[in-house]
């Protein structure tokens, strides 16, 4: 789940879809109105619910472990099925999956508004995340089969722009029912938009399927779903468990065992949900680490910013809502200036220096002690860390469809959004550890300077394990029981401060990925790229290039070789010269391809243009 409830290349599975189904234009706006509140429903609940954490873990007695697997359970859910749900729609139709999604997700949410503990929460949170993989795909495929690619992109536009409007005002929204209502209305929120999603969509909205549908990767699924739960539940519970812990011990053991398992699966797989020939492209490979790696910081950084803000510092639930408004409003107004920005530098400059800008607005964020005030002390590094996802995020969606074919620009779409859900998830229960142990030491530490020694061996470890929410023994007198209390706020803060630089050097390590994977003007290591137009003079040629929006569509077999290893056409081109090996002699000069990749093609005289050194590129075969 992505910390502001949208995931990288969401727009990009809509770009890729294929042949639209006939329907009018009453129909369609059908669809988009069904789609973007389908969809809202999900960004929404992805955003209110870290707000509300705090109080509900303070309302229902539980600790840091507790609060933690209110958010994992349903990260896992979708993170693991989110690929699953998109092959789904497409073999039993994307309107029934979809609906069955916002159905579930409606459902479950009833039960998360309901529940009496802990426990029935995280389950009827695990339930929601299963909705939400068939909601979120689902939604994204209908406006691709109902909209005709000469249209999909004001669709996207109108799609994006309100899904956008719709995450920004979800904080905000969550903290004012939390404190006016109570924790549960953010869940019973999602109630009627969901019954009218489901009216619409069964009265308005066509069902479509795709042709060649492939079997769908069930063992895939469940070893990946098993393995990271696996994981997961081990580094959530060693905090309180111990390593140890046969339960914890083993659970992590099997979790690592099923992963690796999975990675064998997919490899030998004729059909396989997470296809691992896409990561032979240079480009993809370091597109998806720079996801893992910022996504990550992200994900942990508002997880535990909500309790500093609220437990450590003070804030009212409407108050921690409303700061995250600058982050959600910067990368929304920038990300049209990004992607135009990538389209004149290539990729290296904006996967290097946006990750780097959103490290220091981490580090900013560890500076402010307990008793800061929003503008001095969060609001500098919410901006600055808003400004480094704008430049990134744009240009991570160009990347990942541009360096693959497009007829699997979907598949690649779908696995970095699900890459950059994992990395939260796994990000959030790692750093759950860290935090853990940082307060423990902070607070004795706190305690003994104030000559309350004897007073820290009074808090039992379950108490201690609540953080921000634990109290003071009972029987202390006031002033005692003040100075504890100013300590478990400190230690808090404290606490968040290490997450804040863990982030910070997660997102320095996206930035010196970005440095590594690409090249500074998107060279030969960044495969295809946007063009406008290729002009070619001689018929004979014509059918070399076709250009399209996201890259370069090489129909002949015999020459895709020869062209993949070239750089991207950056501007208009005139080709003169009137044979084939004439326009390749020409290309190569202006680019770069291997010796072997001259002449490896049947009915083209050879090159002699002299290879130009450099790194080759990752192309199978």
């Amino acid at each position: 789940m992505s910390a502001v409830g949208r995931g990288p290349c969401d727009e990009a599975v809509v770009r890729s879809a294929g042949e639209a189904v006939a329907c009018d234009a009453a129909t369609r706006r059908w669809v988009l109105a069904a789609t973007i509140l389908g969809s809202s429903i999900a960004f929404i609940d992805g955003t209110v619910v870290n707000v509300a954490l705090p109080v509900i873990q303070e309302r229902l007695g539980a600790s840091v472990r507790g609060a933690q697997w209110i958010v994992e359970a349903y990260a896992l859910g979708l993170s693991s099925l989110l690929l699953v749900g998109g092959a789904l729609g497409d073999r039993l139709g994307r309107r029934r999956v979809f609906v069955a999604g916002v159905a579930i997700f409606a459902i479950a949410s009833a039960a998360c508004g309901l529940a009496q503990d802990i426990r029935q929460l995280v389950a009827a949170r695990a339930l929601q995340g299963l909705g939400a993989a068939l909601l979120v795909p689902g939604s994204l495929a209908l406006i691709g089969s109902a909209f005709p690619a000469a249209e999909r992109g004001r669709a996207i536009g109108t799609w994006s722009g309100s899904t956008a409007v719709a995450t920004a005002i979800g904080p905000a929204l969550g903290g004012w029912l939390v404190q006016a209502v109570s924790w549960r209305a953010v869940f019973w929120i999602n109630l009627l938009p969901a019954a009218a999603v489901i009216v619409i969509s069964i009265s308005k909205v066509p069902e479509a399927r795709q042709a060649g549908k492939q079997p769908l990767d069930l063992a895939g699924a469940a070893l990946v779903t098993g393995g990271l739960g696996g994981v997961v539940f081990g580094l959530i519970e060693w905090a309180g468990r111990g390593l140890r812990d046969v339960r914890v011990a083993g659970a992590l053991g099997l979790g690592a065992a099923m992963l690796v398992l999975f990675f064998v699966v997919e490899r030998f797989r004729a059909y396989p949900m997470l296809p691992l020939d896409l990561f032979r492209s240079r480009a993809f490979a370091g597109a998806n680490l720079v996801t893992f790696c910022l996504y990550a910081a992200l994900t942990s950084t508002m997880f535990f910013l909500s309790f500093d803000l609220i437990q450590a510092q003070g804030f009212t639930p409407a108050a921690a809502g409303a700061a995250l408004l600058p982050l959600i409003a910067i990368i929304f107004l920038l990300s049209r200036w990004s992607g135009a920005f990538l389209d004149r530098v290539g990729p290296r400059l904006p996967l290097t220096a946006g990750p780097a800008i959103a490290a220091i607005g981490f580090a900013l964020l560890a500076i402010p002690s307990t008793g800061a005030r929003y503008w001095s002390g969060f609001f500098p590094g919410i901006c600055v860390l808003g400004l480094g996802m704008a430049i990134t995020v744009a240009p991570l969606t160009t990347v990942v469809m541009s360096a693959v074919d497009p007829g699997r620009a979907g598949l690649a779409s779908g696995i970095n959004n699900a890459v950059s859900r994992v990395g939260g998830l796994l990000a959030v229960a790692v750093l759950g550890l860290l935090v853990t142990a940082v307060f423990d030491r902070s607070l004795d530490r706190r305690l003994e300077i104030s000559g309350l020694a004897t007073v820290a061996r009074q808090l039992p470890p379950e108490e201690r394990l609540k953080l921000g929410a634990a109290r003071p023994p009972q029987g202390l007198p006031a002033d005692q029981a003040r100075a504890v209390s100013s300590a478990i706020s400190g230690a808090l803060a404290a606490s968040f401060r290490v997450v804040a630089l863990a982030s910070a050097a997660l997102a320095g390590s996206a930035a010196v990925l970005g440095a590594l994977f690409f090249n500074l003007r998107g060279g030969p290591l960044f495969l295809q790229q946007r063009c406008k137009k290729v002009t070619v003079a001689h018929k004979s040629v014509a059918g070399v290039f076709r250009c399209i929006p996201l890259g370069v569509v090489v129909p002949e077999p015999r020459v895709a070789r020869v062209l993949k290893n070239l750089a991207p056409v950056r501007l208009c081109r005139h080709i003169p010269d009137g044979s084939m090996a004439g326009v390749l002699k020409g290309l190569c000069r202006h680019f770069s391809c291997s010796p072997r990749d001259r002449s490896g093609f049947s009915g083209i005289s050879r090159l002699s243009t002299p290879p130009v050194s450099g790194p080759s590129p990752w192309w199978p075969g």
